[in-house]
């Protein structure tokens, strides 16, 4: 049962760093549809992509898959074809709340609890990372992205959304405070985003756009590219070339 985020609502005696624990599953709907911009506009997107991409049978992975609400949309999307989902998380109670809502979709969906540096994957069609990226550990990431890419059958797509930083201070500072007061127009008080701010610090790690682009193209996708830019949060996305277009 989905309930409003309040977990930064009151004055913490001393603030932990941030993990996507029971309290955090069970308000995270609410959270991202307040703190992430576009988040409805970028499902759209993705939408938009599987309907020029997708291949009858694909598997579809979902890394970071949370509540499973991004694989709730594909599936009702693709409910008259075949596909297969894979879901990701290394929280369980996140899939404790994504096995509620993904339990009647009409799609073979399977649910993992696991560290994605450590996922055996399988020919897929289409890989999400919807704000994932940025809580690995940089150190692991090229690795984790050149699986994908190995594991993409060809003409296979990436979308990568992610925070991203700006490698100007003026400009870093400039969108951080729109960032600010995107959430303090959603409803969050100054206490909440200052101590959520503490809290993700040195576990949310962002990359600027260029390096995000730079990794996915060093990880082997021949075409990448970021298709989306909202101040400080921004979507990308990789595509494996299918060799029978190069012939």
């Amino acid at each position: 049962m989905q309930e409003k985020d309040t977990v930064y609502a009151q004055k913490l005696k001393s603030i932990s760093p941030f993990c996507f624990d029971e309290k955090v599953a069970i308000a995270f709907d609410d959270m991202v549809n307040r703190s992430i911009p576009y988040y409805q506009e970028i499902h759209q997107l993705l939408l938009d992509i599987v309907g020029l991409s997708f291949q009858e049978g694909d598997l579809i992975y979902d890394l970071g898959c949370s509540t499973g609400t991004t694989i709730h949309i594909l599936s009702e999307h693709l409910q008259n074809k075949k596909a297969h989902f894979i879901g990701v998380d290394n929280s369980h109670a996140m899939i404790k709340e994504a096995q509620e809502k993904t339990k009647k979709l009409p799609h073979s969906i399977e649910l993992l609890t696991q560290d994605l540096t450590q996922l055996n994957f399988q020919q897929c069609g289409l890989v999400i990372m919807n704000y994932t990226l940025q809580f690995i550990d940089p150190a692991e990431r090229y690795h984790l992205i050149e699986r994908i890419y190995n594991a993409l059958r060809p003409g296979g797509i990436i979308l990568l959304s992610e925070k991203i930083k700006s490698p100007q201070k003026r400009v870093q500072d400039l969108t951080t405070k729109l960032y600010y007061d995107f959430k303090k127009r959603n409803g969050y008080s100054e206490l909440e985003i200052s101590q959520k701010r503490s809290a993700l610090e040195n576990i949310l790690i962002p990359y600027t756009a260029n390096e995000q682009i730079s990794l996915l193209q060093k990880a082997g996708f021949e075409q990448s590219e970021m298709i989306f830019r909202w101040h400080n949060f921004a979507s990308f996305i990789g595509i494996k070339e299918d060799e029978r277009n190069l012939q």
